[in-house]
């Protein structure tokens, strides 16, 4: 192939990033759009569905771009997998369970067909610059990563209700729904952890989940990673959004500091003073342009064969985690993960 043909099922309100990186790629043509609601799918401009089916028959794509919550990725996959698409990108959390999802990714494994999950904190400028550097020995041995989750969103009766108020409805929230995306970027950075400690809790008494915590990792070579999230507090920065907070990378050698407005500065060993490796982000958007980044990703992965990030059976050691990581709440121990 020398061009891909994308079609989306979902316009709600996370699907305006996917819709806007599909129409700024090159070798790319996002031929339909498919929604329950097909007013929704009118209005990003592409010939509109509101039947998944007959969207797959009639614009034949070669990738469906599923932007729907987990309670509808398995049929939609299924439908998807009976109308011989073989590629497909999945928004997160990936399915309701371990159990559907690895269900999901064995029927799609038998197809032919590959799914690659829609995480894409991973592919933000700032961890690729701090990947970067660790690769090249730029801090020395990592020991520890902290990063400190503060939106600052969630205080309040109308805690999220302006954006996503299903929010106060999930009774796993945190992690769920936000921390997820840490589990992923640290095993990013430091290889799948080996076991964990978790200690959750609910700040704000009308969020039906938690909002606040601590998840400490342990990673291969004895590397520590905390996740320490809470989302009724803030960080220093114009925009809470652009990082979510703010992470320190320390090593031997050195140290890298991720700020609130997306530079990363190194420091070297018993350095008074650090320079800037990447400097603060000028995109408006979402998490800088990280959905367009894995979007680039995943079209370069199958036009042109570079390894794919993320795929589905990759990604169950994602779910696992997190599994894990209520499971040591619950029981107020630290858990053994199995290795991959």
């Amino acid at each position: 192939m020398n061009e891909l043909t994308v079609a989306c099922v979902g316009a709600g309100y996370f699907s305006k990033f996917h819709y806007g990186s599909w129409a700024r790629l090159d070798r790319v043509e996002a031929v339909a759009s498919c929604n329950r609601d097909i007013e929704k799918a009118r209005a990003t401009g592409l010939p509109a569905y509101d039947d998944l089916g007959k969207m797959l028959r009639e614009a034949k794509p070669d990738l469906l771009d599923i932007i729907l919550p987990p309670v509808a990725h398995a049929a939609t996959i299924r439908t998807a997998l009976a109308h011989g698409i073989k590629w497909m990108i999945c928004q997160k959390p990936f399915c309701q369970s371990l159990e559907e999802a690895e269900d999901i990714t064995a029927e799609a494994n038998a197809a032919g067909a590959k799914i690659i999950i829609h995480e894409n904190f991973r592919f933000q400028p700032w961890y690729r610059a701090i990947k970067a550097a660790m690769d090249v020995g730029m801090i020395g041995r990592v020991q520890q990563v902290t990063f400190r989750l503060r939106p600052g969103d969630g205080q309040g009766p109308d805690a999220y209700l302006d954006r996503q108020p299903y929010f106060q409805d999930m009774e796993k929230f945190l992690i769920h729904e936000t921390g997820v995306h840490w589990v992923d970027t640290f095993r990013f950075l430091l290889g799948n952890p080996n076991a964990l400690y978790a200690d959750l809790r609910k700040v704000n008494p009308v969020i039906a989940g938690e909002d606040a915590g601590y998840v400490l990792f342990d990673h291969p070579g004895g590397a520590k990673a905390l996740f320490d999230g809470n989302r009724t507090l803030d960080h220093g920065a114009d925009n809470l959004r652009c990082t979510m907070g703010e992470a320190l990378i320390e090593g031997d050698e050195g140290s890298l500091e991720l700020k609130g407005d997306g530079s990363v500065v190194h420091r070297g060993f018993q350095s008074p003073s650090g320079h800037e490796i990447l400097p603060p982000s000028t995109w408006d958007g979402f998490g800088g342009d990280c959905v367009h980044a894995l979007q680039s990703h995943v079209v370069a992965g199958i036009l042109d064969g570079t390894p794919l990030e993320n795929l589905a059976p990759d990604y169950l050691k994602v779910i696992e985690i997190e599994n894990a990581i209520y499971l040591s709440a619950h029981e107020g121990r630290k858990v053994r993960l199995e290795a991959p």
